[in-house]
């Protein structure tokens, strides 16, 4: 009997500070919460909702941000997509793909990039991070587009990505 509870406290603790899935809304749009993923203080008055994400096998964790500046605002889709592949080191050339999508009326594209991702304060020094990558989402909604940003270990931006496009898409069903 002792045992059982024992097992019972262990494993209430171990889920702790664990986030549970739910949903949450950035820019008038309602987006469910990948069960993995930890919400975060987003850091910064730009950033409207920070997440982490669990680490694939051997690398670290990766993160996530959502950006909303309201209609017109961050210059449109292309102009941000170029500043995400900007994020990148030269060399060795960052390999990246694009996919434009509509769903419901709306569109919404995302962005694959891998390569040295250059870490650091927008106008600070960078830090290079090699076998990087990011996986970006534009929606371009009513009230303004909203910008998400997941970056991190390739490994774990790849193993985030199923979960990162159903999460963009639940708020546009």
């Amino acid at each position: 009997m002792k045992l059982m509870t024992l097992l019972s406290l262990a494993c209430a603790l171990s889920l702790q500070g664990q986030d549970k899935p739910g949903k949450f809304e950035v820019g008038g749009l309602k987006f469910a919460k990948p069960a993995a993923w930890k919400t975060v203080e987003a850091k910064g008055d730009v950033r409207k909702a920070q997440f982490e994400i669990p680490s694939a096998k051997g690398a670290d964790a990766a993160e996530c941000v959502f950006f909303h500046f309201g209609p017109g605002g961050a210059g449109g889709v292309q102009a941000n997509v170029g500043r995400w592949l900007q994020q990148f080191a030269k060399e060795p050339a960052v390999k990246h793909a694009q996919e434009q999508l509509v769903v419901n009326g709306v569109k919404l594209t995302f962005v694959l990039a891998e390569g040295t991702y250059l870490t650091g304060p927008p106008f600070g020094e960078k830090v290079p991070k090699a076998n990087s990558a990011l996986l970006g989402g534009i929606i371009e909604a009513k009230d303004g587009s909203l910008y998400i940003r997941l970056t991190g270990p390739a490994a774990t931006v790849r193993d985030a990505n199923k979960d990162f496009r159903a999460m963009l898409e639940s708020a546009l069903k």
